[in-house]
């Protein structure tokens, strides 16, 4: 028996949702899994949100993106902001669980490869440094460190600065994140020749109303980028 089997026959794997038995580590037991809201299906090709029907195709979009223009090509997300997806973002968000980030890679891997080109490099949406210092972390960050071997890209966690701090957006409306999220971000100078004529994957946790992708998407563009698309682990779908 090798050795990884015997510590697994000793010391199963655990869910990372509820600490039932897994089949693999940092993975989610089978009821988990089903209550975890991976998108499938019909898609939309601009932020990965499902869309009703069949599957149209790369080119469907959901309402949102037929109506606010993106600065962006394409999109994708992995799961629903909803319920058992919800519960562990916030767990990474503000509890401390980094060990998340392992499994919450390989999930937004799989939904990465339509959008990975052979010059992309992987951009995290930055935090203001205060923020960042009371999380001690850069959620955005950690995921996309993690996605780039998985993808076998080079991730730039420092690619994009956001030298003034925003309102919390939870409860603001649509015209009221676009409107402060305007201009918030900012090429860091030492990365500016890392970013130029290249693809950047822009990586988040959450899509809600895309004002903060977009932010980012647009300082990207500055740097003189040739081709922006956007992937996070969940995206927010009206009546979810």
């Amino acid at each position: 028996m090798r050795l990884q089997s015997l510590i697994h026959a000793i010391y199963p794997p655990q869910c990372v949702a509820c600490d039932a038995f897994a089949v693999e580590d940092y993975g989610l037991c089978g009821n988990c899994w089903g209550q975890a809201g991976f998108i499938g299906g019909a898609i939309c090709d601009t932020c990965g949100a499902p869309v009703i029907g069949d599957d149209f195709g790369e080119h469907a979009q959901c309402d949102d993106c037929i109506t606010i223009a993106r600065p962006w090509n394409r999109g994708r997300a992995a799961m629903e902001y909803s319920g058992k997806a919800r519960s562990l973002i916030l767990r990474l968000k503000h509890g401390d669980r980094t060990d998340l980030v392992i499994p919450m890679a390989r999930w937004m891997a799989e939904r990465a490869r339509p959008l990975i080109r052979s010059d992309t490099v992987i951009v995290p949406v930055p935090l203001h440094w205060t923020r960042l210092i009371s999380r001690r972390y850069n959620q955005a960050a950690e995921l996309a460190r993690a996605l780039g071997p998985l993808v076998g890209k080079r991730a730039i966690p420092d690619a994009l600065l956001r030298p003034n701090r925003t309102s919390q957006l939870k409860h603001h409306s649509r015209q009221d994140r676009f409107a402060s999220l305007e201009r918030s971000m900012i090429p860091n100078p030492k990365s500016a020749t890392c970013l130029r004529g290249r693809s950047v994957l822009i990586v988040d946790d959450v899509m809600t109303t895309g004002a903060t992708l977009a932010a980012a998407a647009d300082a990207c563009l500055s740097a003189g980028v040739d081709h922006v698309n956007v992937l996070t682990l969940a995206r927010v779908v009206k009546d979810a």
